[in-house]
């Protein structure tokens, strides 16, 4: 099973560990592309502040990530578990879970992200600032630009397993699965069942809290059918849409009665 995050917006500080070393980082045909989007932003956030800042869309408030993204070659690096924070991921809540459910976090989660394409939990980043929906300079959206390198690295990462995507839009323009990936990936809302509307925070609490429940279980639903059946026996209540031909997500709505 490969499980397809977004990372969260904010995230916390580096820490004193030792700084980046790209090439350590999982997925490494991607390592061509992050030293480029890696340069660009590091240039950027060097030079004039106000122009970084637009490039970025921060608040004046968050005119200290600029120095931040400046230093991302030397800043201290922790496991980008720790790094990203934020509802899903408070509700994920990698920290406390036991050993076997964490070596299966390690395996299954990708968190995608504008700066370095797609990382494990494991991998071991500094804390950046840099959106996917951000058009940096000379690269342009990277959403876009993302979409050659993930094309070539991504099908191999999800192996021959249910993928579960559970990116937001932004993310997921970076990388769509493709032919018999496809068919074996579902997509989730999370809807308000009363009144079948998805309600942000809440759709990111709950798909936290879905994540956990398949790791903390063990559950290993093989494709979209089995993933149905694990969320259901884990008292999920689950409606899904399986697609009309081959090639093609199943879509599935998990409904939850109350907002929390």
């Amino acid at each position: 099973m490969l499980v397809l995050l977004p990372p969260s917006e904010g995230k916390a500080a580096s820490g004193r560990g030792a700084p980046l070393k790209p090439e350590s980082l999982s997925l490494p045909g991607l390592t061509p592309a992050r030293e480029t989007v890696l340069g660009e932003l590091v240039e950027l956030c060097s030079g004039d502040e106000e122009k970084a800042r637009e490039v970025l869309g921060l608040s004046e408030g968050l005119r200290g990530e600029i120095a931040k993204n400046a230093e991302l070659r030397t800043a201290g690096a922790r496991p980008a578990g720790e790094i990203y924070t934020g509802v899903l991921y408070d509700a994920l809540d990698l920290a406390s879970l036991d050993a076997a459910a964490k070596r299966r976090a390690a395996r299954a989660l990708l968190v995608f992200s504008g700066l370095w394409g797609a990382v494990r939990v494991t991998d071991r980043i500094p804390s950046y600032r840099c959106s996917m929906g951000v058009k940096l300079p000379a690269l342009g959206a990277l959403g876009a630009y993302w979409r050659a390198p993930m094309a070539e690295v991504l099908p191999a990462a999800a192996g021959d397993g249910l993928v579960l995507d559970l990116r937001s839009a932004a993310y997921a323009a970076a990388w769509k699965p493709q032919g018999e990936v496809a068919g074996r990936t579902a997509t989730v809302r999370v809807l308000h069942a009363p009144t079948r509307k998805v309600v942000s925070h809440f759709n990111k609490a709950t798909k936290g809290r879905i994540v956990r429940s398949l790791l903390a279980s063990g559950s290993a639903p093989a494709g979209p059918a089995e993933l149905v059946e694990a969320l259901r026996d884990l008292g999920y209540e689950v409606e899904a849409q399986a697609p009309a031909r081959a090639g093609k997500p199943w879509a599935l709505d998990v409904l939850v009665a109350e907002i929390h």
